[in-house]
């Protein structure tokens, strides 16, 4: 099972599919990673160029950044992306998910996985050190994977690993090779790997706070730390990666989370380039599409304001009235309003067409008089009063829920709209009959709904299903799909399940996000994430004006 570079079976099949048109050019490339073919070898069946390093780079310089810079003690619990964009500088992740949806590995050399996906031999690279001068190898990776499914440890991880794999189930071979082996089939494993709370950590050092032994394999270190004020970080010089990182220094500044003082100090040439992971996109679009000393690069995501409904509470449990609001949503009107025409059109389940799961579906109208017909069948020949509750101080959110209530009044809804405190919706969202809810970028549509629909053992609704929306035929399809090996059956699994979410789930996406780097134009290299995740290892700066 051990041999190098053994082709998985499937990848043949996989081939078949492209050569005849059934499986796309870029859904090849993804799910042929997935089951370990390198790079350089998919890139040479398509004759692409397999990007290196940034022609004409200039070394030294300091990166400024703003943003928020709250503290993230243990990584492996971090759910927040600004807290986790300083660890990133200096802590890797075994692989890593490009924009298009596509896995490389990173830490690892490559993986192996078995016929039926059950076991994952990691092949860890040689000769990377810790920036303590400490090697990395099979033990931190074995102590990283413990991190994440321990009991005592609150990690985002041990819910998208522990129903697949336990500690048991983890072997050492060697000093650079360990062996994963699952209780059932997982294709996605190689892009689980790269969840923002699934760095790897140095098991000498490591006790818990990550500020008091910073040692990780990335292209910088830490240099001055100051909760909510500033983090200085400098290069290493003898990172892994040969002649990278090109900058000596990244210094973050926390603007506080007003957006417009972030803006303020990218147009003034204070700071070089803006985080926006914790705030929306379109203000800072807005206030910079016009600068001609900004450049802003949008990468199309699965973010999304998402319209959600509880249905084990009146009026949600009826369907008709689930749809009759959804009718009411003028989708292009609110992204154009709300999002400045940037992003796609969504069709109320959650999966983009950023995701390989996707399937196209023909664009729900506009109709306010189907949605007046579908509550007065539903017993509403009056109207109906309802009460949307919305987190206060998101533009595009409260911009989005003005344009529903004024159309769904033509329908019959009159909708009541309650803004409360930020903290105090991201508390409760679970307990909010109607709301609006944000929801961040998964890259596979997959996750979006084991999260949206998620089911315990016994059929009750998850802790991340805020519309307590079950379905059993939907959970059945979802379970038979994570369990089907073959692409193209995947896929039709997966176009049932997007459609049952469309015509009886309970919740209305009436648009997919745009993200963005905002940076000065001196910025080079600079690479936009779906994740509105920074990676600063190849970026430099143009020397001369700022």
């Amino acid at each position: 099972m051990h041999r190098k570079h053994r082709i998985h079976p499937l990848i043949d099949c996989l081939w078949s599919d492209h050569k005849s048109g059934k499986l796309s050019r870029r859904e090849f490339l993804r799910f042929a990673a997935l089951l370990g073919l390198a790079t350089t070898t998919a890139s040479h069946l398509f004759q692409l160029a397999i990007p290196g390093h940034a022609m004409g780079a200039v070394y030294g310089q300091k990166l400024r950044i703003a943003g928020l810079l709250p503290e993230s003690e243990h990584p492996v619990e971090n759910v927040s992306i600004p807290a986790s964009q300083v660890l990133r500088q200096v802590a890797e992740y075994l692989t890593y998910t490009d924009k298009n949806n596509i896995t490389h590995p990173f830490l690892l050399d490559r993986w192996v996985v078995s016929e039926d996906l059950r076991i994952w031999s990691l092949h860890l690279k040689k000769n990377i050190f810790f920036n303590n001068g400490q090697a990395f190898t099979a033990d931190d990776v074995i102590f990283s994977i413990e991190q994440w499914l321990s009991p005592d440890i609150n990690s985002p991880m041990k819910s998208i690993l522990g129903d697949c794999l336990t500690p048991s189930g983890i072997r050492k071979i060697d000093s650079h090779l360990v062996v994963l082996y699952l209780s059932r089939p997982e294709l996605e494993l190689p892009e689980k790997l790269f969840h923002p709370s699934a760095m790897i950590l140095n098991h000498r050092t490591f006790e818990g706070n990550f500020m008091e032994a910073p040692h990780g394999t990335g292209p910088f270190r830490i240099e001055k730390f100051e909760k909510n004020i500033r983090c200085l970080l400098k290069r290493r010089y003898d990172y892994w990666q040969p002649g990278l990182p090109f900058l000596n220094e990244i210094e973050f500044l926390d603007l506080g989370r007003n957006v417009s003082s972030r803006v303020t100090a990218l147009k003034s040439g204070t700071v070089d380039l803006i985080d926006l992971s914790d705030t929306g996109s379109s203000d800072a679009y807005s206030a910079l599409k016009n600068d001609r000393n900004i450049r802003l690069t949008p990468v199309l995501t699965a973010k999304a304001n998402v319209l959600r409904m509880r249905v084990d509470r009146e009026p949600w449990n009826d369907n008709r009235v689930r749809s009759a609001l959804k009718l009411c949503q003028h989708r292009n009107k609110i992204r154009y309003l709300a999002h400045n025409g940037q992003g796609a059109i969504g069709n109320d389940f959650h999966v983009c067409p950023a995701h390989p799961e996707y399937c196209e579906k023909k664009t729900i109208k506009f109709d306010p008089r189907r949605a007046k017909s579908l509550l007065e069948e539903a017993g509403y020949e009056n109207g109906l009063d309802i009460h949307l509750t919305i987190a206060e101080g998101k533009p595009d959110i409260r911009t989005q829920a003005l344009v529903l209530q004024n159309d769904a009044a033509r329908a019959g809804f009159r909708i009541h709209l309650q803004e409360v405190p930020g903290h105090e919706y991201h508390r409760n969202r679970t307990k909010f009959d109607l709301g609006i809810t944000p929801w961040a970028h998964y890259p596979l549509g997959v996750t979006a709904l084991k999260l949206a629909g998620a089911v315990d053992e016994q059929g009750n609704p998850g802790p991340w299903n805020e519309t307590r929306w079950v379905n059993e035929e939907f959970s059945q399809l979802l379970r038979q799909a994570g369990n089907t090996l073959d692409v193209l059956e995947r896929k039709a699994l997966f176009c049932k399940l997007e459609k049952i979410q469309m015509n009886q789930g309970a919740v209305g996406i009436p648009c997919w996000q745009n993200s963005y780097i905002a940076s000065r134009k001196r910025v080079q290299n600079i690479q936009p994430h779906p994740n509105d995740y920074l990676f600063l290892n190849k970026v430099w700066l143009k020397p001369g004006k700022k």
